[in-house]
Formats: structure tokens, sequence, C-alpha cells
């Protein structure tokens, strides 16, 4: 790769990668379906005077459900954050070393991630004793997003831990390859 490609974003590498980035794109219908709720809200609020009890909460849950699956969506399409201003102007091969870097950064960063999402997730799935029962919002209408939020979460860095493992293992078999040959 050239130093004049590297701003446009790389395909998916692995059956994963393609798998996130799919169900990605089809869970960001969701945000026109947010749209729609919300001018629904607006208009039965403010022309008919009769506000929901669940769409202010609806939308706000499908937001930070998709806010947190673009994670998994970003790092399998390349387009996380990076600095290109340095990483632009090195060579192709401490690229490479850069991307190591980096996956071995989010493997420890997403393996902490998932150590406080398991305490999260048990806090607002599980009662002290043990019983199952889910976190609500405690607003009339009381929904468990928040405990469906959670899990989210936690299932996604688990997602993105897998994400990073299966890169690095892909940057070193690509480093292997080049200095044998």
């Amino acid at each position: 790769m050239k130093n004049s490609d590297t701003n446009v974003a790389e395909m998916p590498k692995n059956t994963l990668d393609k798998v996130i980035a799919r169900v990605s794109e089809v869970l960001s219908l969701f945000f026109a379906f947010t749209v729609i709720i919300s001018f629904y809200e607006v208009v039965s609020r403010y022309v008919f005077d009769s506000p929901t009890i669940w769409v202010h909460e609806t939308a706000s849950f499908i937001g930070g459900s998709l806010f947190v699956i673009g994670g998994a969506y970003a790092l399998a399409t390349d387009k996380h954050v990076r600095v290109v201003l340095i990483y632009d102007s090195v060579s192709q091969k401490t690229r490479q070393y850069l991307n190591i870097f980096h996956h071995l950064a989010g493997l420890l960063f997403s393996g902490l991630l998932i150590f406080a999402a398991w305490q999260m997730v048990s806090n607002s799935w599980f009662t002290p004793w043990g019983e199952l029962r889910l976190e609500t919002s405690g607003t009339a209408w009381d929904p468990a997003f928040p405990a469906l939020l959670k899990g989210l979460i936690g299932f996604t860095v688990c997602l993105m831990f897998i994400q990073f493992a299966l890169h690095l293992i892909n940057e070193i078999q690509q480093l292997k390859e080049e200095n044998n040959v």
C-alpha cells in the first residue's frame, strides 16, 4: 500500500469483520426509525397535545446501542481514529509495527473493558442473591433498556477483543511473510 492509499478505508479483512460490517450497515437503518418516532413525538406533543411516554427512552436506547456497535464497525472497516500525520509519513514496515502495537493496546484495553462490563452487566441483570431481574429505567414506562444496553456493551467489547486478536494474528502473519520473501 502506498502512502496515498492509506486514507481509503480497507475492506474487512476476515469473515467476522465482514459479518460485523454487513450487520452494522443494516442496523444503521434504525437511525431513520429514531428520526421517525422523534417526529411522531413532536407532532403528538405539540399538535395534538398528547405526548408519549416511550419515544424519548426508545430513541435514546437505539442511539446508544448504535453508538456502541459503531466501535466494532469502525474496527472491522479500519475507520478508527489514528494520527495520520505520523502514520502516513512512515514506511509500510513501520506501519505494520504500529498496527501490531495498536492491536496489542486494543487487546489490553478491551480485556480490561470486558472485566468492567461483566461487573456492570451482572449488577444490572441479577439481584444480589442471583435471581435474574433486569434493571429498568425507573420512569412511568419503565423499560429494561439500561440492562439491555449494558448487555450490548459487554457483548460488543468481547466481540472487539476477538477482532483485535484476529487483526493481530493477521498483521504478524503478513510481517512474517514479508520477512521470508
